[in-house]
């Protein structure tokens, strides 16, 4: 990246910081313009800033910037709160997430057929994780029931490392049948190892932090500042020790802000604000990846534009996401408007984009691979503008009605603003 390209980033940066909540007023969010500043400014056909997007440094940026938003939007959620309404997440993650891996599977083999059925399981589970960062207006809003804002956020912290299992074995299927890599360390033992050290690790990181920052605020040992940072160094530490030690990062980092909300006084937290820099931090590193992604991936998906990619894209954001939902939620008794709001808001975002783009890392940009790519790119794109311009409106929509009562005495409880 060039001092120029910096210089850029810093301005659009400042700019989006100047009118940010006019914009969001408005339905213009972050992603929607950085990803329009990257595609408009920084393509390689036409962009007047010049960007060398390397593929492996905007991987390692944009897994970085995914585990700072997965950390701090887990420190917000109150476990003891949580046990209340875990049905919900639960349902979702244990009965819509396989759901949406069979269906985005199907839907791929059916639309996109020069695809191998492997590539073709690569993007369902590519496209199968909701995106913590891109829902946070309706994650924030409180507007929206108190259980649907914290289904979506426990949600979207964890089936991105439930999935990350599945894209790993579909890029290592395709690697074997593009005759580009092998089935090594791939297995179901493999993704089970993967999980319980991202486990250990970030429960051991997320508590050692967490008691180590609280003994220095009663001690008064820490410096001015001191208390932000080593909450952002707790959760980068957690990310980092789990990818050492061959562990699921995205995991170890959401259990780990987990464990830190858990053993944090809340009340101290807040009067000395010790997440401020852990989200501020995750949202300027999204900011710049949403740029990469629109000057990297959109020209890609742009290119390969087709009925094929589109119709799919379209089908991931609705019935593939919808359907699953819905199923997982027979019997649950919510209304049918909350299941629809579940249903609707599943925004495909980072979590997508960092598959993407190790997909190319380790297949490289074949035609098929290049195909798959650009569908998961494309989808990102419009999940970006449908799911940023309709957030406002749905949480209005709340607001208006008001919750509505189910006959049940647990959601009955669980309708709390």
């Amino acid at each position: 990246m060039t001092t120029t390209t910096l210089a850029v980033l810093a301005c659009l940066v400042l700019v989006w910081a100047v009118g940010s909540g006019a914009l969001q007023r408005r339905e213009i969010t972050g992603p929607l313009v950085f990803v329009a500043a990257g595609a408009l400014l920084a393509n390689d056909a036409w962009g007047l800033v010049p960007l060398d997007v390397e593929t492996g440094a905007v991987h390692t940026l944009a897994e970085l910037a995914l585990a700072l938003v997965l950390f701090g939007d887990a420190v917000r959620i109150d476990l003891r709160a949580l046990r209340s309404t875990a049905a919900l997440p639960a349902r979702l993650l244990l009965l819509g997430l396989p759901l949406t891996l069979l269906a985005g599977t199907g839907a791929a083999l059916l639309l996109l057929t020069d695809l191998p059925w492997e590539l073709a399981l690569f993007v369902a589970a590519a496209l199968a994780p909701t995106d913590a960062a891109l829902s946070s207006q309706v994650i924030t809003d409180t507007r929206v029931p108190t259980r649907l804002r914290v289904a979506l956020n426990v949600e979207s912290g964890l089936n991105d490392g439930l999935s990350t299992p599945v894209v790993t074995l579909a890029i290592a299927l395709a690697g074997v049948s593009l005759g580009v890599g092998s089935l090594e360390r791939h297995g179901l033992g493999g993704a089970a190892l993967e999980m319980l050290v991202a486990l250990g690790i970030g429960a051991g990181v997320g508590a050692a932090g967490a008691w180590g920052l609280a003994l220095s605020s009663r001690r008064g040992w820490a410096a001015g500042g001191a208390l932000r940072i080593g909450t952002l160094a707790t959760g980068i530490a957690a990310f980092a020790l789990a990818v050492a030690a061959d562990g699921n990062g995205f995991v170890a980092a959401f259990v780990g802000g987990l464990v830190f909300g858990l053993v944090t006084d809340r009340e101290q937290c807040e009067t000395h604000r010790t997440t401020e820099l852990v989200e501020l931090g995750g949202e300027l590193m999204t900011l710049v990846v949403w740029f990469m992604f629109g000057a990297a991936l959109v020209p890609m998906a742009v290119e390969h534009a087709s009925f094929a990619t589109v119709g799919y894209a379209v089908a991931s954001l609705t019935v593939v996401r919808l359907l699953p939902v819905g199923a997982a939620l027979l019997g649950y008794r919510i209304p049918a408007r909350d299941v629809l709001f579940l249903g609707w808001f599943g925004p495909r975002g980072l979590a997508s984009v960092v598959f993407a783009l190790l997909a190319l890392e380790q297949l490289g940009e074949g035609p098929v691979v290049t195909s798959a790519v650009a569908t998961v790119a494309t989808t990102v794109l419009l999940s970006v503008v449908l799911h940023g311009v309709t957030a406002g409106p749905a949480a209005s929509a709340y607001a208006r009605g008001g919750p509505e009562h189910p006959s049940s005495p647990e959601a009955r409880g669980s309708y709390l603003n």
